[in-house]
C-alpha cells in the first residue's frame, strides 16, 4: 500500500512551517505518510489543480497567492470557504477535489485555547488589514456575535468590498486615522497585516484607549512575540499571537489526509517555535 503524501501549495513556499507541523504529527501518531513543499508558479496553478487527482497527493494546504484559484478549482466547499470566497485546505473524495477554509476554525480554536472566555461579552471589533486572512477573521468574529467589525486598511476599496460581502451594518470600512477613536470601545483588536513581521516595518499603535479586559491578537508568528503583543501585554490586556492559529488550522487537513485527528500540544508548539528560532 502506498503511503499518503500531502503538500503545501504556494509561490514561494519554502518559508512554510506546515511541514514541521504535519511531520511532527505523523511521528507522534506513528502513521505512514509524508508532507512536502509544492511550489507552483501562478501561471501554472489552474492546470495543477485541474489535474490534482493524478498528482499523487491525497490533499494539501494552499497559501498565497493561490487561495482564490483553489476556491474556483474545487467541486465542493465547506460553509466557511463559501462565506469567505477563499480556501486553504484541499482533499480528494472519490477522486473529486473538495476544500475548506480552516483559517476560520483555526483562528477561533486558537482564541478558545489561549484566551479563556474571550467571546463571553462580544462587542465592537477592529481588524487591521483587508486581505484573505482578514476576510476569514471578520467572518469568524461575526459568527461569535462581534460587531460592528471595523476593517482598517490603507486601500479603502478592500474594506468596502468586505462590507458589501458581509453586510454594511456589520462591517465598517475605516482609515488608519480613525483607529484611535475606534479603540475606545473595542473588545478585540486583530492584526492581519505584515507590519511587525520580521523584516517588515513595525506596527506602532497606542493601545491606551482600549478597555482593560480587551483582547489583542496578532496573526504574525515570526517573531513569536511581535511589538503589538508586547505592547498589549505591558498594558495588561489579554493577548494571543499567531502561532496558535497556524497550528489549529492544520488539524482538519491532517485528519482528512492521514485518517486521525491530531492535537495541538505544548510539545508541538515547542517544535514549531524551535524551527522558527533556527530560521
Amino acid at each position: 500500500m502506498v503511503s499518503p503524501v500531502a503538500c503545501i501549495i504556494g509561490w514561494p513556499v519554502k518559508h512554510s512551517r506546515s511541514p514541521v507541523i504535519h511531520r511532527f504529527w505523523l511521528r507522534e501518531l506513528g502513521l505512514p505518510g509524508e508532507y512536502v513543499l509544492k511550489p507552483v508558479e501562478p501561471e501554472n496553478i489552474r492546470g495543477f489543480l485541474a489535474d490534482f487527482a493524478r498528482s499523487g497527493f491525497v490533499g494539501g494546504n494552499v497559501t498565497v497567492p493561490h487561495k482564490e484559484a483553489a476556491f474556483a478549482a474545487v467541486t465542493r466547499r465547506d460553509e466557511n470557504a463559501v462565506a469567505t470566497g477563499a480556501l486553504n485546505t484541499l482533499w480528494l473524495e472519490d477522486g473529486v477535489l473538495v476544500g475548506a477554509n480552516t483559517d476560520v476554525t483555526g483562528f477561533l480554536a486558537s482564541l478558545n485555547q489561549d484566551v479563556q472566555g474571550w467571546d463571553k461579552k462580544p462587542g465592537a471589533a477592529v481588524v487591521l488589514g483587508a486581505g484573505g486572512a482578514a476576510r476569514a477573521i471578520v467572518w469568524a468574529l461575526l459568527s461569535r456575535g462581534y460587531g460592528p467589525v471595523s476593517v482598517v486598511n490603507r486601500d479603502p476599496a478592500r474594506p468596502r468590498a468586505l462590507a458589501r460581502q458581509f453586510g454594511e451594518d456589520k462591517v465598517k470600512p475605516a482609515r488608519w486615522a480613525d483607529l484611535a477613536p475606534l479603540l475606545g470601545n473595542t473588545r478585540i483588536l486583530v492584526n492581519t497585516t505584515t507590519l511587525g513581521m520580521a523584516g517588515q516595518p513595525p506596527l506602532d499603535i497606542d493601545l491606551t484607549p482600549m478597555p482593560r479586559d480587551a483582547v489583542v491578537n496578532d496573526i504574525v508568528y515570526v517573531p513569536m512575540e511581535t511589538g503589538l503583543i508586547a505592547a498589549a501585554r505591558a498594558r495588561g490586556l489579554r493577548v494571543t499571537g499567531g502561532l496558535g492559529m497556524l497550528l489549529h488550522q492544520a488539524v482538519p487537513g491532517f485528519e482528512h489526509w492521514f485518517g486521525k485527528r491530531p492535537r495541538v500540544t505544548p510539545e508541538l508548539r515547542a517544535a514549531v517555535q524551535k524551527s522558527i528560532e533556527d530560521g
